[in-house]
């Protein structure tokens, strides 16, 4: 999905990995750049997606989701486990592009709703996730946040 201004969303490949490994440096997570690509060709059999925002150099962002069916919704239910954007990047509108994205993925994929796990929110540690969170459709559920995939009528 290419976006305007060259800012373009698409699958992780490992060829990202030595980005991302800039990416989770910059949020305080230690990674292998050869470990996230092996990570980044496993997750290509799982049930998912990873997807990053790209526009000149290394990754601008990422968003990790996973779907999974349960016994109390009808449709598999998309976990969203890791949304970062790099901190210089921030308030361009880059997470909510890496959501649009990892909604489209998870309606294609089935889901009827989509979850994130907004640790550290409940207890006051990260009130601006909690407030993106809200900004961007989800509803408090504990400590995560939830959002119908469905047109609300």
């Amino acid at each position: 999905m290419t976006l305007r201004f060259g800012m373009e969303i698409r699958a992780a490949t490992a060829a990202e990995a030595p980005g991302i490994s800039e990416l989770f440096a910059s949020a305080g997570i230690v990674a292998d750049g050869q470990a996230l690509a092996d990570r980044l060709a496993a997750m290509r059999q799982a049930p998912g997606a990873t997807l990053v925002a790209l526009q000149w150099g290394p990754p601008s962002g990422l968003v990790m989701l996973h779907w999974y069916p349960t016994l109390t919704a009808p449709r598999p239910v998309a976990q969203i486990t890791l949304l970062l954007v790099n901190p210089e990047e921030r308030r361009r509108g880059i997470g909510r592009l890496l959501l649009k994205a990892a909604s489209q993925a998870a309606r294609v994929a089935g889901c009827g709703e989509m979850e994130m796990l907004a640790p550290g929110v409940s207890t006051g540690d990260d009130p601006s996730l909690g407030e993106f969170c809200r900004a961007t459709g989800f509803a408090e559920a504990g400590p995560r946040y939830v959002r119908s995939l469905r047109k609300q009528g």
